[in-house]
């Protein structure tokens, strides 16, 4: 079994999606495996390129009052901690243009390092708080995961991988994703949102028996 997922590492509903998807893959019978190929997706191309706090971000954008931030952002964060991944920091947070991050990731990907790579990043910006917006956190972030400081930065100061990047966003949009995350299994079995384990594993068999 393929399964194929377009994320954001700024959308909170990724990282706990990618957690559930673990969670569903570990609960496969002894013997059965599958094949994980993440692409990315960049949520708000025209985001600003400086980072900013989340907050700020999201009351401009949506019209939010305080109260309904609060109830918005504090509700995954009890979600994502009833499910064991915590520390998950969705309100109190930096935002900003992902472009560079999935750039990171582009080259992590080719490397070899796409789980480790995709892994980090969401540590970073959920657990840790850390900026994932420019070149020298993504240097060091990259380093972390075994990649060359300097090969990285050279990578990212001339946008080798951005024309990777948009045509990953672009092969989503053609296949019907509005939003991320998005999976897709076997190449025909489309669920899109951060489903509950349990509902991954009976799509899993639904693949499954339908052969």
């Amino acid at each position: 079994m393929k399964i194929d997922v377009w994320s954001d590492v700024i959308c909170p509903w990724c990282g706990l999606g990618k957690h559930r998807l673990e969670e569903a893959l570990d609960r496969l019978p002894d013997g059965e495996q599958a094949e994980v190929v993440y692409h990315s997706f960049q949520l708000d191309p025209n985001a600003p390129e400086k980072p900013q706090r989340v907050q700020e971000l999201l009351k401009a954008k949506y019209g939010l009052d305080q109260a309904a931030f609060e109830t918005s952002t504090g509700r995954i964060e009890a979600m994502a901690e009833a499910e064991g991944l915590t520390p998950y920091h969705v309100g109190d947070n930096l935002s900003g243009n992902t472009a560079l991050a999935h750039q990171l990731l582009a080259m992590a990907t080719k490397e070899g390092l796409a789980e480790k790579a995709w892994d980090r990043l969401y540590k970073a910006h959920f657990g840790e708080r850390r900026s994932i917006f420019e070149i020298d956190s993504l240097v060091e972030l990259g380093s972390e995961i075994g990649l060359e400081a300097e090969r990285v930065r050279e990578a990212l100061v001339t946008g080798r991988y951005a024309t990777q990047v948009q045509l990953a966003g672009m092969e989503a949009r053609r296949i019907g994703a509005t939003g991320v995350p998005f999976f897709v299994i076997d190449g025909k079995y489309a669920v899109s949102g951060a489903q509950p384990a349990e509902v991954l594993v009976s799509v899993f068999e639904q693949v499954k028996a339908a052969g």
